[in-house]
């Protein structure tokens, strides 16, 4: 099952053959001297050596070809001269983060542009009174975090990845995390943004105020749009209170169903932990291997959860309680650095399994009284496709990452591993969830959108693309 394509009208720059290499060559020189003409000394990297390694993220494909240039924007009127430019010579631009994302949409082909917002990674203004902060794109979403830290307050989204993705990133895919379940996902915790349309025109969506219903939400449109709307140039954020102690829960259980069962039991019991990890054995033996830990001998699957607030210690005894007919071994431990270590574990999960192959990251969701039954799916599916699956899940809202772990020597993804894939979205979707909880569309699952959206909701997602990006050169081929 091949990979969808991108579509028309910017497509043709996505692919690098030698035909559409000599037919732009006019209008890449015509761009590149506006570029040189306009921005500052340094602001540009061309050739392919320094565009390379802009051209995928972190999800394991890649476009054919190379960027044309790469512009390192340090304020939103770089961004605005780069798409301006772009948008008149129907050039395709990609944002960039950190390049941490995991759906291809950060992936950059034959003749586009990257805007890279690494560099303007500023916090702006952070106000404990109102429990906000203004920054730029490029801020490390963990260094955002220890700022708010300083006023004991927290930047509630918290994705695995935080000490390495950016805000801006986070905001571009909606990113979830281990905090979610309690605390939603960055559009929740986005009050505004500042973003520059695909002609050059800077917008500011949205509020400074806890409240704000004045006209269409477009703050909320942009969160999660994959960079194919706006390219995101600041972002008025809300942070929260740290909460006044925190109670970590560690329960083993002989398998990853199992775990499930007991999670669908806390969720019966309308218990609101802050964070529920759930990961499965292969998972476990994986961190072991790279990291040095020894949570594979202790059982089929992990469970990490924490409560946190007033209430805390309470909430811990009952989930406790629930867990204790369900799992081998309950521990808990309110000691910080104890609970650090095991979320560290969590945290490496994925990249302890990239050292074992190149994988091919997926991420459904499903309600949460259906958690165990995608398990049980996946299994199934793993066991039919004859390949390697390993999972690991924010289990208390129902979003799970079954990861396809290929031998790292492989130039591509075989056959069963995209019929194993496409097997897990039919199962999210038959469940009544969807095909991603937090990774976003990207590229990999552009040919499954369908299934999921409809023909009207995919035919109107791409008036509103048309209305924002006319002649479709930005992020052309992701998400839609």
């Amino acid at each position: 099952m091949p990979l969808p394509q991108a579509g028309p009208p910017a497509a043709q720059y996505t692919s690098a053959s030698a035909r559409q290499v000599t037919e732009y060559t006019g209008t890449s020189a015509r761009l590149l001297s506006a570029l040189r003409r306009e921005l500052p000394e340094g602001a540009l990297s061309t050739g392919p050596e320094a565009t390379a390694p802009y051209a995928a993220d972190r999800s394991g494909s890649r476009p054919d070809g190379t960027p044309l240039v790469v512009v390192h924007a340090t304020r939103a009127e770089h961004v605005q001269t780069a798409l301006r430019h772009a948008h008149a010579l129907r050039v395709p631009v990609v944002p960039r983060g950190a390049g941490t994302g995991l759906s291809g949409a950060a992936n950059a082909g034959a003749g586009s542009v990257v805007v890279d917002l690494s560099r303007m990674n500023r916090i702006l203004q952070l106000n404990p009174e109102e429990q906000t902060a203004v920054v730029e794109p490029g801020v490390i979403t963990a260094e955002l975090d220890r700022a708010a830290g300083e006023f004991g307050l927290r930047y509630a989204p918290d994705p695995a990845s935080a000490a390495i993705s950016t805000v801006g990133g986070n905001i571009a895919t909606n990113a979830g995390g281990l905090r979610c379940a309690k605390y939603g996902v960055t559009r929740d915790a986005v009050l505004g943004l500042d973003a520059v349309l695909a002609d050059g025109t800077l917008v500011r969506t949205g509020r400074r105020t806890v409240k704000g219903v004045t006209g269409y939400d477009l703050t909320a449109l942009l969160t999660g749009s994959e960079g194919t709307l706006g390219v995101i140039t600041g972002a008025t954020v809300r942070l929260r209170p740290v909460p006044e102690s925190t109670v970590t829960v560690a329960a083993y259980f002989d398998s990853f169903s199992a775990g499930a069962e007991a999670v669908s039991a806390l969720t019966a019991a309308r218990l609101e932990p802050s964070m529920a990890e759930l990961l499965d054995g292969p998972v476990l033996a994986a961190v072991d291997e790279a990291q040095g830990t020894d949570l594979r001998a202790r059982g089929g699957a992990l469970l990490l959860l924490q409560c946190d607030g007033r209430s805390a210690a309470a909430e811990a005894a009952l989930a406790v309680q629930l867990l204790g007919e369900h799992a081998e071994s309950v521990e808990t431990t309110a000691d910080p650095v104890e609970a650090d270590r095991l979320l560290t574990a969590r945290r490496l999960a994925l990249p302890s399994l990239e050292r074992l192959g190149r994988v091919l990251i997926e991420d459904i969701a499903v309600p949460r009284t259906q958690l165990a039954a995608a398990v049980r799916e996946i299994t199934a599916i793993a066991e039919r496709h004859d390949v390697r699956i390993f999972t690991f899940a924010h289990a208390a809202d129902g979003n799970l990452h079954p990861i396809l772990v290929l031998a790292p020597d492989l130039s591509g993804v075989p056959e069963a591993a995209w019929r194993a894939a496409g097997d897990i979205f039919t199962a999210a979707l038959r469940l009544g969830g969807t095909l991603t909880g937090e990774h976003g569309v990207g590229t990999l699952k552009r040919q499954w959108l369908g299934d999921e959206l409809g023909p009207e909701q995919h035919a109107l997602q791409r008036r509103l693309k048309a209305a924002f990006d006319p002649h479709g050169v930005l992020n052309p081929g992701k998400a839609l």
